[in-house]
């Protein structure tokens, strides 16, 4: 492995530390000054663009560290590490605030999601009967319990990865005085 790749690694961790500690302290901060956050929209669009502008960030200091030209992989590598490592942080602190430190918050947002998702199908005049079988099925379900956030995890680094490889096809450039 050579030392550049070494560097780029470093660098996309160090970078994903930072995303983490961002999205942790939002976390926190949620949880401490305003609850009813967790359930904004507006957050989460917020919350997906910082994650995606610190990967895209990480990977343009990436390709600094690399003299102005790297490789598709490189690239991918760059972006993926950054954001994955920011997410698992991110993941960490959520398990940790609605698993063991306020179950009864996790119930409560739960209970106000089915709420909203009442209200937004009504809005749209959706048939009652199909609005009951799908409140019936949320209920069934607890977002915030430890699979649930770790599956959410997963799905979230997926749609990472495609990003990433978005984001590998701008950043890559071919060093033309390189020798194959």
């Amino acid at each position: 492995m050579s030392k550049a790749n070494v560097t780029l690694k470093e660098s996309a961790i160090q970078y994903g530390l930072v995303l983490g500690g961002i999205l942790a302290i939002s976390t926190v901060l949620m949880y401490a000054l305003n609850q009813e956050l967790f359930l904004s929209v507006w957050i989460g669009v917020g919350t997906i663009l910082v994650v995606i502008g610190t990967g895209i960030f990480a990977t343009a200091k990436a390709k600094d560290i690399l003299g102005g030209f790297m490789s598709f992989k490189e690239a991918f590598t760059a972006y993926f590490i950054t954001t994955a490592v920011g997410l698992a942080i991110s993941t960490v602190v959520g398990i940790l605030i609605f698993s063991i430190v306020d179950t009864e918050l996790a119930s409560y947002l739960n209970e106000q999601s089915i709420e909203m998702t009442r209200e937004f199908m009504e809005r749209f005049n959706t048939p009652q009967e199909v609005i009951d079988e799908s409140l019936r099925e949320l209920k069934e379900v607890d977002n915030f319990s430890i699979a649930n956030q770790v599956k959410s995890y997963f799905s979230g680094l997926i749609v990472q990865a495609v990003i990433g490889l978005l984001i590998g096809l701008i950043f890559k450039k071919v060093d033309p005085n390189a020798i194959d």
